[in-house]
């Protein structure tokens, strides 16, 4: 019954090993500060030249 049990054992950790690999989180992407504070100075530097341009028209 102990060699069963053990292979009952190895054979659904394995399962469930496969099992989470194939599951999805809705979590997000981590992104670093430093990568924010990038993204976060393109967006500003998108939005000014935004608002020079319809200035100018």
């Amino acid at each position: 019954m102990n060699r069963r049990k053990k292979i009952k054992q190895i054979l659904t950790k394995k399962a469930k090993k496969a099992n989470a690999k194939n599951q999805h989180s809705n979590k997000p992407r981590y992104i670093s500060r430093a990568e924010r504070e990038k993204m976060a100075l393109a967006a500003e530097s998108a939005d000014v030249e935004a608002v020079t341009e319809s200035e100018e028209v």
